[in-house]
This record gives structure tokens, sequence and C-alpha cells, in this order.
């Protein structure tokens, strides 16, 4: 059974940090993108950033120069490192794992954590 868990979010003034972990289960951690995603009241659910099994990372303009995502294979966790937060940053944050093997795609999503940025 396949299991992302988000840990890490809550309440920050605005400038603040936080980080947030994903732990996965269930899956051959080391060959999944994976992903972070958000979706504020109201929106559709964005991506934030994603790191490849090979470690290159892809960042959404918003948040450039202020998220960092990273990932520790052997502890099967992806990190969002959130710096310089702005209250438009508050969402549901979601972890995603993604693995394509020629037409068939394994995509897999956590349950959420919130981050709420404000003063």
């Amino acid at each position: 059974q396949v299991q992302l868990v988000e840990s890490g979010g809550g309440l920050v003034q605005p400038g603040g940090s936080l980080r947030l972990s994903c732990a996965a289960s269930g899956i051959i951690f080391n060959i999944y993108t994976m992903g972070w995603y958000r979706q504020a009241p109201g929106k559709q659910r964005e991506l934030v950033a994603v790191i490849t099994s090979g470690g290159s990372t892809n960042y959404a303009d918003s948040v450039k120069g202020r998220f960092t995502i990273s990932r520790d294979n052997a502890k099967n966790t992806v990190y969002l490192q959130m710096n310089s937060l702005k209250p438009e940053d508050t969402a549901v944050y979601y972890c995603n794992a993604d693995y394509k093997a020629g037409p068939i795609e394994y995509d897999y999503w956590g349950q959420g954590t919130q981050v709420t940025v404000s003063s």
C-alpha cells in the first residue's frame, strides 16, 4: 500500500519559514519524481516544485529564490524548505510521487498539510 504522509505545516508570520516533509512508503522511492503542489481556497491545484530521480529541480516562478525542494533517498523523504513566506503562499500543500513506465503512469498523492501565512 502506497502512503505519502506530509508534515510540517502550520501558521507562520509573513517573512517566516517552514519546512515541509513527505515520507513515502510502498514505492521504490528513488525512481520517482517527487513534487509539491498547493491549492488555495477557490483556486486550482498548482505545481510548486518538483525534483526528479536524478536530482533535477523545477520551481513555479512565484516561489523561485524562496523555496527549495530536496530529497533524501535513504529516508524515502522529500522536503520543501519555504523561506520569506507571503500571505499568498497560504494553501494546502500536497506531496506527489510520479513515475512513468512506458504508457503506464504511477501517480500518488498525500493527504495535504495546511500552510497559513498571516500576521
